[in-house]
Formats: C-alpha cells, structure tokens, sequence
C-alpha cells in the first residue's frame, strides 16, 4: 500500500466521516439497474464518466469512468484521485488505470450497444474510450440516471437539511446586517461568501445544464435584476462583465428605495438548497409591487400543497398556470420576452435536476423528491420580485426546508 493511501485512511476529518455508507451506494446501484432492467430490458453496459454521477453511485470523484455490467458487477477506474478514492469511498471494486487501454483487456466481451451520458460526454472523449473498447452502437442512460438521483434517501435529505437551514441563516438573518448604503453588488456578493462558508456551505455550486458556472447565484439592485442573462432562470442581474455575467456589478450601487433581489445556492456535502429573498432598502416598496410579490408568495404556497405523491408535475403547471389572469401572466417568470417556461425544478447534487415543473414531464411524483419553487415577475421601475424555497414532496404537501418567511424584508 502507498504511503499517500495510508496517510489518507488515517485522516479523521470531518470531510472523511461524511462520506456516503456503503449501504447507500448498494441501494443506488440496485436502482439504477432497476431502472435500465425495465426500460432497457436487452442492456448489457454502461459507463458513467460525469464527476458528479461518479459521486452519486461510488462516492467520490476521480477523473476516471464506473463501467457497470449486467451480468458482472461494476467497477469504479480511476485514472486521477485513485488514493484518494480508496480512502473516502465505501465502494467494493476501485481499481487505478492510466488510461482506458488499461482497462479494455478487462472486458474482453464489450457489446456491441453501450449506454453513455449523451448529455455529457464529449465527442473526444467518446473516441478515446471507443478506440481502446470494441462497439458498434450508443444508447443514452442519461434519463434513467436522472430517475435514480430524483428520490432521495433519508442520507441525502439529511445533507439538504443542513444546507437549507444554513440558507434560511444567511438569507434572513444575516444579510439584511450587510445591506448599506452606497455598497455595490460586488461587495454584497463578496460579503456574502464568507459568512456562507463559515456556515458550512461547501464553497461551490454546481449544475447540470451544459457549461454552466456561478459563484453563488443572481443577486441585483433595482431593475439590475432584471437586467437579461444566459441563465435558464426567470431573474437577472448586470453581471460583472461579458465574462462573468453573473455574480454582481461593482459599479451597480445600493440606495434608498431600491429592491435588493438575491437568488443563491448553497451546499452541504454536494447537495444544495436554492431560495431566493428580496430586500426593501431604507423605504418600503409601492403597494402595487408589493401586492405582486405576495401573488408570487401565494403561488408557491398552492404549488407547495400540490407537491404530493401521485401529482405530476405537468398537472401542477397546467392547474397554476391555467389560475393566472393573462395580465398577471406578462413579465412572470422572467421580464420581457425570455420568459422561461416552469414553475420549480428539482435539485440535489446539482441546482437543475429531473424533474422539472413544467408541460411534458407527465412521470407522477414520489415521495421524497425534492424541488425548488420560484416563482417570480419583473415590474419595469421596480425589479424581479417573487419567492424561492427547496421542498420535499411528501403525502401532505410539500414540507418547506429552508424557511417561511415571505421576502421582502425591510431594513433601515
């Protein structure tokens, strides 16, 4: 054994103790393959190279691949963070390779149709693997994949309770003591950051969507939150530059009247909380914005009761929207023209997951998924209202984990 693999095993952090039981890795693979024997009942292979999915199924995040055969087990190879896979991994086969050619005389039998992540491996990639590993065909796993991560254990709700109760900390309490006069949104950002990992958030955020990358979230002054992004997401911000279009402009600054809008994530061992709160700085908001911010904190409401088992999340959609005057519906989830086209998403070890709430998912909902509830509208003068919080489906509704209060907090 190397001496770096036993300076690792002998590392009692606290990163160490919160690795994912061997149990939960069992009943993620037993899933998972569920899942592929019922959809895809001639699979043979699948090979999953995404950080993030290695995380979910082996607990930890080499640069490598897990290959999982039907009918002989699966195996985690690791070509980067092998010593350190097998220290904080519980699971049974890791084995260490330079680079896929090590790995192909393993699998001798390759079939000839693998399963791939399409939404995520690149072409190179897949060239790479295909010239060490003998197949004529691909089919995607990514659905199946995203069906698995969906449900969530009691393991996992117990790492997004920490995350929201850190959320609803920062967001309620702590960031109205920041807000002061003539602070750009940079500071604020900046501000923000430290107090969030002091908390216990993990220090980054992540997400499925395709190249996609944020420090914390959208957060603006004013109509700078309205202000159009390359973001999947009804809010906005200036952003500090073409290159970073998001985090915050430091030449945007606060002053009295403004509406502060901030729409972050946080996360504990890799999985997250979204929620979203809203400022009045120095004076209250006019009564006609602030009568839209509670239609948007009512709508929440309605959707959070029909988060139960056995609802789908197109019926949830279709029920809120089809309630919503056509005047109401203008500039809501999102300003202008890029409107985006859901009520919530689900969310886990990424802010963007399976399901969405939104028309063509028709899949009912389980008990413990979990989703993120944002309602919002941009009012042209004033900036993005609305309310964000992380949800757990349940049979009585949906069980708010990162706090009640309805936004727009005043502070003088």
């Amino acid at each position: 054994m190397s001496s770096i693999l036993l300076f690792l095993q002998h590392q009692k952090t606290e990163k160490m103790n919160d690795k994912v039981p061997a149990a939960e890795l069992e009943r993620r693979m037993k899933k998972i393959r569920r899942l592929m024997d019922v959809q895809h009942p001639e699979w043979k292979m699948a090979v999953i190279f995404s950080k993030i999915n290695l995380l979910y199924f082996t607990g930890s995040m080499p640069e490598g691949m897990l290959i999982i055969e039907r009918e002989n087990g699966a195996a985690l190879w690791a070509r980067h963070g092998y010593e350190r896979a097998m220290a904080e991994s519980a699971f049974p086969v890791i084995k260490p390779m330079h680079s896929y050619r090590d790995a192909a005389p393993e699998y001798p039998n390759t079939p000839d149709e693998v399963y791939f992540e399409t939404e995520f491996v690149p072409l190179a990639m897949f060239q790479r693997f295909r010239k060490h590993f003998s197949f004529t065909s691909y089919k995607p796993i990514d659905i199946q994949i995203a069906q698995a991560r969906a449900v969530k254990s009691d393991w996992e709700l117990e790492c997004m309770e920490r995350a929201a109760a850190l959320h609803q900390r920062v967001l309620e309490e702590q960031v109205p003591n920041m807000l002061r006069e003539g602070m750009s949104e940079t500071d604020l950002a900046s501000e923000m950051y430290p107090v969030m990992v002091k908390e216990g958030h993990q220090g980054t955020i992540r997400f499925g969507m395709h190249d996609t990358e944020m420090a914390l979230g959208q957060l603006g002054f004013g109509e700078s939150s309205l202000f159009p992004t390359n973001f999947d997401g009804p809010g906005g911000n200036l952003g500090e530059s073409p290159a970073v279009p998001s985090f915050g402009n430091r030449n945007k600054k606060l002053h009295k009247g403004n509406l502060v809008f901030v729409d972050i994530a946080v996360a504990v061992n890799g999985y997250h909380s979204d929620k979203t709160m809203t400022y009045m700085f120095g004076e209250s908001l006019p009564n006609e914005a602030k009568s839209v911010h509670q239609q948007c904190v009512d709508i929440q409401n309605r959707v959070a009761e029909l988060l139960k088992p056995g609802n789908t999340p197109e019926g949830i959609y279709e029920t809120i929207m089809g309630g919503l005057s056509l005047d109401f519906q203008k500039n809501f989830m999102g300003f202008g023209p890029r409107q985006v086209k859901f009520l919530g998403h689900g969310i886990g070890l990424t802010i963007d997951e399976y399901p969405v709430l939104a028309k063509g998912f028709k899949a009912p909902l389980e008990e413990n998924m979990v989703f993120a509830i944002e309602p919002k509208k941009g009012i042209a003068g004033v900036g993005m209202v609305g309310i964000e919080n992380t949800f757990v489906v349940t049979p009585e509704g949906g069980r708010c984990l990162s706090g009640t209060n309805p936004g727009l907090i005043l502070v003088k």
